[in-house]
C-alpha cells in the first residue's frame, strides 16, 4: 500500500513540477533569460538528494559496522547507488545551465564544483570497493569506506559559506541571491524528486534481498 502511495505520489509532483515549471516559472535568472534556467528547479533537489542518499550510506555502514545486520549493509549499498547517479545528474545539468548563466561548463575555480567533484570521484571509490567485495565479513571494508568517505559531504555542501564561492551563491537564507527561483515550484519539484527517492531505494533493496536469495540457494546446492 505506502509503495502505491510514494509511487503514484512522485508521478503527480513530477507531472506538476513540469506543468509549473514551464508555464508559470521565470525563464529569467542572474539577469539572463534562458530557457536552460528552469533546468534550476531539479537541479538544486538534486544536489540536496544527493546529501540525503549519501547520508543514508553513511548510517546504513555504521549501523552495519555495529549490529552486523544485512539489512543495514543493503541500506549502505542502496543509497550509494542511488546517490551516486543522483550525484552525476547534480554535475551534468549544473554543468548545461553553467555555461549559459556563467559562459562556462566548468569552473575549477569554484570551490562548491570542485569538493562536488571530489564528492563523486569519492563515492564512485565506494561502489568499486563494494562490488571488489564478496558476501560476508568482507563487506565491512565497504561499510568502514561509507563512514569514512561521509566527511566530504558536509563539506561540499557548506563550502560556499566557507570559502568565496566564484559562482555558488548560497541559496538557502540568503535574501541577497539573485536567482530568482520561485519557492513553491522548488518544494514541489524536490518533494517529486524525494519520493521517487524513497521508491527507488525501497526497490533496489528488495532486489538486493533477492540476490542473497540466490546466493544462499547457489551454496545451499553445492
Amino acid at each position: 500500500m505506502w509503495s502505491r502511495v510514494v509511487r503514484w505520489g512522485a508521478f503527480v509532483f513530477g507531472l506538476t513540477s513540469l506543468a509549473l515549471i514551464f508555464s508559470v516559472a521565470s525563464r529569467t535568472m542572474y539577469g539572463i533569460e534562458h530557457g536552460i534556467n528552469l533546468i534550476a528547479y531539479w537541479h538544486i533537489p538534486l544536489a540536496f538528494l544527493t546529501a540525503s542518499a549519501l547520508s543514508t550510506t553513511f548510517i546504513g555502514s555504521l549501523l552495519y559496522l555495529r549490529y552486523d545486520g544485512r539489512f543495514w549493509n543493503r541500506l549502505a549499498h542502496s543509497g550509494g547507488e542511488i546517490g551516486f547517479l543522483f550525484a552525476t545528474l547534480t554535475l551534468a545539468t549544473g554543468s548545461m545551465w553553467g555555461r549559459v548563466v556563467w559562459n562556462s561548463w566548468w569552473e575549477w575555480s569554484d570551490i562548491r564544483l570542485v569538493t562536488f567533484l571530489i564528492v563523486w570521484l569519492i563515492y564512485a571509490g565506494y561502489l568499486a570497493v563494494y562490488a571488489s567485495t564478496e558476501r560476508g565479513s568482507d563487506e565491512r571494508f565497504a561499510a568502514v569506506y561509507g563512514v569514512v568517505a561521509f566527511v566530504t559531504v558536509p563539506i561540499t555542501y557548506t563550502a560556499g559559506r566557507l570559502w568565496s564561492p566564484t559562482f555558488h551563491e548560497p541559496t538557502i537564507a540568503n535574501s541577497s541571491v539573485s536567482a530568482n527561483i520561485d519557492p513553491m515550484i522548488l518544494a514541489i519539484s524536490f518533494l517529486a524528486l524525494a519520493l521517487l527517492y524513497i521508491y527507488v531505494l525501497a526497490i533496489r533493496i528488495r532486489v538486493h534481498e533477492i540476490e542473497d536469495k540466490i546466493i544462499l540457494q547457489k551454496e545451499e546446492v553445492r
